[in-house]
């Protein structure tokens, strides 16, 4: 049912009760390549839901190209129902090498933190940890820099696009900035001198533009490391200069696209 684009939350509200009776699945997209499929967890349980989505992601390839599959379960009674921390996203594999493929053949670890092994279909991840949201995230990596690794640990914090940008929550955004701003206070002054921390983004997902879509302004770039100096990188080409810097740290030789900005900051 549905079969239309439409808000994920607004999605539930008018289809839910009707898929409780049915047992029908609600289908729905968005503005990027998606195929979203949402179903009550008491209804279709989340292995029979990912089964689905295993079915889906196996029709939308080819002609039919779709990015991503991703389901969408869902808990509660009408006409109060809330998103689980289970979505899971069932992505095309990806086109060509990425860092993380360069890193991983190349011996070094590479740690994935929430929903990155789903984004790269788990292409080049050697190692992955769960995290429904930004504090288990930020646990997680707090834990990853206890250990002794030597490659590149990604994590993406779920919560500014999921909970905050999508659903225009300005001030629960503003809140889980000051939370991530908090634990950084904490991170930063255990980083190792040879440690380099990237915070970025995929695309801007601003709360306070109209509309649920992704408003795909400049994504941030900062880029911190112990003992280099403060530099303004200006306004970058492409995202694929953060691969490419980060193959330019480990001195590997390849093939991605992009320009490296460690020259620009002294080298490392």
């Amino acid at each position: 049912m549905c079969n239309k684009p439409y808000s994920g939350t607004q999605v539930i509200k008018d289809y839910g009760k009707e898929h409780i009776e049915s047992g029908s699945l609600i289908v729905y997209t968005s503005a990027d390549s998606v195929f979203q499929i949402a179903a009550h967890e008491d209804i279709v349980g989340i292995s029979e839901l990912y089964r689905y989505c295993d079915i889906a992601r196996e029709i939308c390839r080819d002609d039919n190209g779709v990015g991503r599959v991703i389901a969408r379960p869902f808990a509660g009674d009408y006409p109060n129902f809330v998103r689980t921390g289970n979505r899971h996203d069932f992505s095309l594999p990806v086109p060509k090498k990425s860092i993380l493929d360069v890193l991983s053949i190349s011996g070094f670890d590479t740690i994935a933190i929430g929903k990155i092994k789903d984004i790269f279909a788990g292409s080049g991840i050697k190692t992955h940890i769960a995290a429904k949201n930004n504090g288990s995230g930020m646990a997680a990596m707090d834990y990853v820099l206890g250990t002794d690794f030597n490659g590149l640990c990604f994590t993406n914090l779920v919560d500014f696009d999921m909970l905050y940008g999508h659903r225009n929550d300005v001030d629960g955004y503003a809140s889980a900035i000051s939370e991530f701003d908090d634990w950084l206070e904490t991170f930063i002054p255990r980083l190792q001198n040879d440690d380099l921390l990237i915070i970025t983004a995929d695309h801007g997902c601003d709360p306070a533009t109209s509309g649920t879509d992704h408003t795909r302004e400049y994504i941030p770039l900062i880029i911190y490391k112990n003992n280099i100096e403060c530099k303004n990188l200006g306004t970058r080409e492409s995202f694929s200069d953060i691969g490419k810097s980060i193959a330019d740290i480990f001195s590997l030789e390849n093939e991605l696209c992009g320009e490296s900005f460690i020259p620009e900051i002294g080298g490392l």
